[in-house]
């Protein structure tokens, strides 16, 4: 379901059809670029743990398929441009270190025998801190294009003057 509290953005109203004929506020204008896929193996670099390995495999996977998934649309309805790549590439990093709390809840449960009994299992908490943040970059940083909306261009200055006069 739609949040009735956030605008949509330019794009969306005009794919959508603006049938109460509202103003529309443009937001900021970001110039637009074909984002590169990043190295992943630079985030999640390989380790000489055999434990550890699998799980920085996995990770880079699951990151370089969210680029794949997420950068052309975003690139499409949000006009995401260069000073969105850093952006992006930890939205990516945030799914799949979800993905990899996600399955360590799989495999090992809920509640796990700890040294001192049983305990919740850590990767519940980091992966309810992922989500926050996850959800903090698309909300703030602009990242969907609702968000978009939200954000005002400065206005233009009415003298013309120089700074340095």
């Amino acid at each position: 379901m739609a949040d009735r509290y956030r605008p949509k953005s330019v794009v969306q109203r005009a794919r959508e059809g603006n049938p109460s004929k509202s103003a529309t506020k443009e937001g900021v204008i970001v110039p637009r670029a074909i984002l590169t896929e990043p190295d992943w193996s630079g985030v999640f670099p390989p380790s000489p743990d055999p434990a550890v390995e699998p799980a920085n495999v996995r990770c880079r996977e699951v990151a370089s398929e969210e680029w794949r998934r997420i950068v052309p649309i975003l690139e499409v309805a949000a006009g995401i441009g260069e000073v969105d790549h850093t952006t992006v590439k930890d939205l990516c990093v945030c799914v799949a270190r979800i993905d990899q709390a996600e399955r360590d809840l799989s495999e090992r449960g809920l509640i796990v025998t700890a040294e001192r009994g049983t305990v919740k299992n850590g990767a519940a908490t980091i992966a309810g801190q992922y989500r926050n943040q996850l959800a903090r970059y698309i909300r703030e940083l602009g990242l969907s294009p609702s968000a978009r909306t939200t954000i005002t261009a400065p206005e233009p200055d009415a003298d013309d003057s120089d700074v340095w006069d």
